[in-house]
């Protein structure tokens, strides 16, 4: 996470923002549309085979359209993917010997 706060660090370039977001999503100061694309976003990565077409529906009332939602699950999934990998290999990890 510290790595990924890092990166929204630099791209906002708001210390504060990103602290909010690390700390808690919930309570960071983001809109709707970026609340439900998180809460997508969390969803699938805790339990994918959970999400439904509600789920869908939901990220549509807020304005995404098909593609959309195919680049959040595509990226969502993505850093799931590579984060599980890189947390096997202990790369970024103060393992002791």
């Amino acid at each position: 996470m510290q790595a990924h706060a890092e990166l929204l660090r630099r791209v906002t370039g708001g210390e504060n923002f990103a602290q909010a977001l690390l700390k808690d999503y919930k309570t960071a100061p983001i809109s709707e549309k970026e609340m439900a694309m998180l809460d997508y976003s969390v969803q699938l990565t805790v339990d994918a085979v959970k999400i439904k077409p509600k789920d869908n529906q939901r990220l549509s009332s807020f304005g995404f359209d098909d593609t959309t939602i195919l680049q959040i699950t595509l990226s969502a999934s993505w850093f799931n993917y590579i984060n599980r990998v890189a947390d096997s290999l202990g790369i970024g990890r103060q393992d002791e010997v």
